[in-house]
């Protein structure tokens, strides 16, 4: 076995081969042959293989530490981008409110009127349904009709019976909402005389955004002039109140029933 040894390699000028040209009679009118590329080939040594070997497996290692560099690189990349997130979206937090001092303050302000109730010895399916039954009246005798005025309002082409629903309509929403809220606090009083945590509930936190809610759907009758357009928002408003509601109502039955 031989190798190419580039010291050994001699590299001689050769002419290339010439024509005449009568304006230059320097030139040779025959052509000069070309000088041989002497190439002498040197033996491979012990030495010389070693050499070679050494460089090779060095190159060799630098290779394989760089794919296997590149190989954790990839991994990494890709176990990074197998991980899924996962989002979620809960009512719960808005449970919150429990540990705010509101609930503290509004136990330590009913504490009389609940020891005021306990003394009258009520029976106690009348203490434990009574609020579920009074706002399940409210909601559904003024609440429902009052709902259904206010589709007649928009759609109904009679005019009288259109005036009458206007009449009815906000009275029956206002008197809603004011029963709601007195509500409210009987819950709380059925709640606190059954030794029951308050606010700590998604029936809690659903009344009291159901109370907000109608807050502003009483007070866009009053922009109506000036952007008439708030009508519809009006309407939906409404149609959601009344579907919350219904939900709230479905805890309050769940909540009765846990204890």
């Amino acid at each position: 076995m031989v190798a190419v040894n580039a010291s050994f390699i001699a590299f001689r000028p050769f002419s290339s081969p010439s024509t005449s040209h009568p304006h230059h009679p320097s030139l040779s009118s025959s052509p000069t042959p070309p000088q041989s590329l002497t190439l002498k080939v040197a033996p491979v040594t012990k030495r010389n293989a070693s050499n070679f070997t050494c460089t090779f497996a060095l190159k060799k290692s630098e290779i394989c530490e760089t794919v296997d560099v590149v190989d954790e690189k990839n991994d990494a990349i890709v176990k990074e981008s197998s991980e899924t997130i996962l989002y979620s979206i809960s009512p719960l937090p808005l449970l919150i409110l429990a540990a705010l001092p509101g609930a503290s303050t509004v136990t330590s302000l009913f504490s009389p009127f609940v020891e005021l109730v306990k003394s009258f010895n009520l029976p106690g399916w009348l203490v434990h349904w009574g609020h579920p039954g009074n706002m399940a009246v409210v909601l559904f005798a003024m609440g429902g009709y009052g709902t259904y005025l206010g589709f007649r309002i928009r759609f109904s082409d009679d005019v009288e019976e259109k005036a009458k629903a206007k009449d009815l309509h906000p009275k029956l929403l206002a008197g809603m909402f004011f029963f709601f809220a007195l509500g409210a606090t009987g819950g709380v009083t059925s709640l606190l005389t059954s030794d029951r945590p308050i606010f700590e509930s998604p029936h809690a936190v659903t009344g009291f955004i159901g109370l907000a809610l109608l807050t502003i759907q009483t007070i866009l009758p009053s922009l109506f002039e000036g952007n008439p357009g708030l009508r519809n928002v009006h309407g939906i408003l409404g149609s959601s109140i009344m579907t919350l509601f219904l939900v709230h109502a479905a805890l309050g039955l769940q909540l009765g029933l846990s204890y």
